[in-house]
């Protein structure tokens, strides 16, 4: 009897350090080796009940394909079409999803449609690729910008977006009017390039009067690094009911107005270098 007592007694104290070490996160492995438990029925016993920790639970590489199905399933998939998307087989499909509901059969033109749309989605994904992989190329093309290349850059990008001087009203204005954010930016690089002054500069929205108005100050503000206080007033358009608007919701900010106090000289400065650049451009077609 007291030898029965003896072994129960030892049994209870080295399972109750089997479980401390198991709750600790060690493996079976560990634990034999730990415990110098070498038969593995009286480990299995000393474990019983005892989860393994997670650590040592192999993923399932099937896990993701399975929840993956059965969001196809549910969106009204049928097996050919969720094989077609993931790639399994019909039989491991068919023993994930069959306790969902079977989707409604779909007349063959809505089939048609749906097959179409896909096809359509998937077009439009491999263009959108191929697209931002030009772009990506072409950025790389550029590299640093020197100088010299940006005064050129400036003085094309002014002649086609800012205020000419005209024979019949000789103003000799520096006005530039651009919606675009990163025109902005590139502009006003080149008026530094330029050695024009910050405060001979005057900036003023261009907007219509259903836009959030403040809210496109604060922006332009922001870009160029000046208090909204210091814009001047808002030039608001009127809107035209008869006239379908696409430059609405919120990324539409309007125009912002840049004007060089005292341009005079600078502009013609500007028309001489664009005449320049026409005289190469006749240069090089020549």
């Amino acid at each position: 009897m007291t030898s029965s007592t003896s072994k129960y007694t030892d049994f209870e104290s080295l399972r109750e350090q089997a479980v401390a070490l198991r709750r600790e996160g060690l493996s079976r492995r560990q634990i034999r080796d730990r415990l110098h438990v070498d038969n593995n029925d009286l480990l299995n016993r000393l474990l019983e009940g005892e989860p393994p920790p997670a650590w040592t639970r192999r993923p399932n590489a099937k896990d993701d394909l399975r929840a993956r199905a059965r969001e196809l399933r549910l969106e009204g998939r049928t097996y050919d079409q969720i094989q077609l998307e993931l790639g399994c087989s019909k039989s491991s499909i068919s023993l994930w999803v069959r306790d969902l509901p079977k989707p409604e059969r779909r007349d063959p033109s809505e089939q048609a449609k749906l097959a179409a749309r896909k096809r359509w989605e998937h077009e439009l994904a491999v263009r959108d690729a191929v697209r931002r992989e030009t772009k990506q190329t072409a950025a790389l093309e550029i590299g640093s910008m020197t100088e010299r290349e940006l005064l050129l850059a400036g003085t094309a990008l002014y002649w086609a977006e800012g205020t000419k001087d005209k024979s019949y009203a000789r103003r000799e204005n520096v006005v530039f009017v651009n919606s675009d954010p990163g025109v902005i930016l590139l502009y006003l690089a080149w008026l530094r390039l330029l050695k024009i002054e910050p405060e001979r500069l005057a900036f003023r929205v261009m907007i219509h009067m259903t836009a959030d108005i403040e809210g496109a100050q604060r922006y332009w503000a922001e870009l160029v690094g000046v208090p909204p206080a210091a814009f001047q007033k808002t030039t608001v358009k009127k809107h035209n009911p008869k006239t379908v608007r696409k430059n609405t919701g919120a990324d539409y900010r309007g125009c912002l107005v840049v004007r060089v106090a005292q341009g005079a000289e600078l502009y013609r400065r500007i028309e001489g270098w664009w005449s320049a650049l026409v005289v190469e451009a006749q240069r090089l077609n020549a």
